[in-house]
């Protein structure tokens, strides 16, 4: 960025909804808009005067049509874009009521950390990608070192 030049700060927050078999929920961005068919965790643009957990409820509800409970902080992103910058508060959801269903966005899928090497993300997502795979990994470690002392 050159020096003396300010780019404006977008605060989005973000939600992390895992099904009962460890997938995680993840939108398609419909194709025209600012980075078009990229997958995303789901969440959108926190309004002024609005916190992100509201945010969260508002958004999920508009774009999938769930309600959500339970908003508890996960990750945190910041990125800088050619025209803002991202600061992106990451939260872990449950989903309260309704099934997600595509309504504002192309696509929905449930998707295991290692499936989502093969999606395209903005940028600011990839993180949240890297930390998700690492805690499969660290997972996957645990359960082989459990079965190992077994019997």
């Amino acid at each position: 960025m050159e020096q003396g030049v300010l780019k404006p700060l977008v605060v989005v927050a973000a939600a992390l909804l895992r099904d009962d078999q460890g997938r995680v929920l993840l939108t398609q961005r419909r194709p025209g808009s600012h980075m078009g068919s990229r997958w995303e965790f789901p969440g959108g643009k926190v309004e002024p005067g609005e916190t992100p957990e509201r945010t969260l409820a508002r958004e999920l509800l508009e774009e999938v049509g769930v309600e959500i409970t339970d908003p508890r902080p996960w990750a945190f992103v910041t990125h800088s874009y050619k025209t803002f910058n991202l600061l992106m508060p990451v939260f872990s959801c449950v989903i309260r009521s309704g099934v997600p269903r595509p309504l504002e966005v192309a696509a929905l899928g449930w998707f295991r950390p290692g499936e989502m090497m093969a999606l395209s993300f903005p940028p600011a997502d990839q993180p949240l990608v890297a930390r998700l795979l690492q805690e499969e990994e660290v997972e996957r470690n645990a359960r082989s070192s459990v079965d190992r002392r077994q019997p």
